[in-house]
């Protein structure tokens, strides 16, 4: 005598179409086809699989040989953010190594340290926060290239920073998603980032400084070709052309992107510790979990170009 199986009685299975899935993520550290060479004139150290590694042997307060620098600079490329541990950087020092990246921008919004192109975050002195993912300055019509970031001063415990790796959060979007956001633009605006910390008089003066701007949802890095994720829960409050709802919907997912672990590192500080970062290719969190410690960090932006 034979039996026929029934098939279990399963509800039908639903997530809503907005989510985050678990599952196989592609993690792909560079683009297909780069030479992927070893370090020759430091050490190199990955945090993690796709983004940030940490450099060994080098003292930044000595001008790098342009070997050394072009070494770094390919480093950038292929990690996005370096981290360099007990520097214990001069602001001038700062500001010397970043020069070797471009010209240097400066941000009349937020307090500044020894020199105008020297921004300083010290929540005791000027209340400010940086715990939300976001890219800086994508109000600018050419966002900031690079930043090079030091604690001057740590909290015991707590203050950490993540960086997030745009390119694979592009790569891991559902084709349709991808198909829908390519050649997509989007209007970035100074406005929602700064108005959680900042009374209203003190933005309205610098209104006609930072109109709003426009980007496109998905930039070309201009130095890899990689195809990266370019929307912030910061700045950027629509897509061009949709209805409101729509747009909020949709960016509510690109945002949410930045958030998956496989796509992060995370760093914890030590005084004198400094962080270099490719602000093209990254979105960064810096955690607010020390309570009324203090904690200093002062950071020079590498000025950038239009994104296409």
């Amino acid at each position: 005598m034979t039996t026929t199986a029934i098939p279990a009685a399963l509800r039908a299975p639903h997530i809503p179409a907005d989510g985050l899935y678990e599952g196989h993520r592609e993690l792909r550290r560079v683009p297909d086809g780069w030479e992927d060479r070893p370090y020759e004139l430091f050490g190199l150290v990955p945090q993690s699989r796709t983004i940030g590694a940490e450099i060994r042997g080098l003292d930044l307060s000595v001008p790098p040989s342009p070997a050394v620098r072009d070494e770094l600079d390919r480093a950038l490329l292929e990690w996005k953010v370096l981290f360099f541990r007990g520097q214990r950087l001069s602001s001038d020092a700062q500001r010397a190594f970043a020069l070797n990246w471009g010209e240097l921008e400066t941000n009349p919004l937020l307090a500044a340290g020894d020199a105008k192109d020297v921004a300083r975050f010290d929540r005791t002195a000027v209340p400010t926060f940086e715990n939300v993912w976001h890219t800086d300055v994508t109000f600018r019509e050419r966002p900031a290239m690079g930043a090079v970031l030091q604690l001057r001063e740590v909290p015991p415990a707590g203050g950490d920073t993540l960086w997030a790796d745009m390119a694979v959060a592009y790569d891991n979007l559902p084709r349709e998603v991808r198909e829908r956001i390519d050649g997509a633009r989007a209007v970035h605006d100074f406005v929602p980032g700064f108005a959680r910390f900042s009374p209203a008089e003190r933005l309205a003066r610098f209104q006609d400084d930072f109109p709003p701007v426009e980007h496109p949802v998905v930039r070309t890095h201009p130095r890899t070709g990689r195809r990266m994720l370019f929307v912030n829960a910061s700045f950027t409050t629509r897509i061009v052309g949709l209805a409101r709802e729509e747009s909020d919907r949709l960016l509510r997912l690109l945002f949410q992107q930045a958030h998956v672990p496989e796509y992060q590192v995370r760093f914890r500080w030590q005084a004198g510790d400094v962080a270099f970062w490719d602000n093209r290719a990254t979105q960064h969190y810096a955690v607010a979990d020390y309570g009324t410690h203090r904690r200093v960090a002062e950071r020079v932006a590498i000025a950038g170009d239009r994104p296409y």
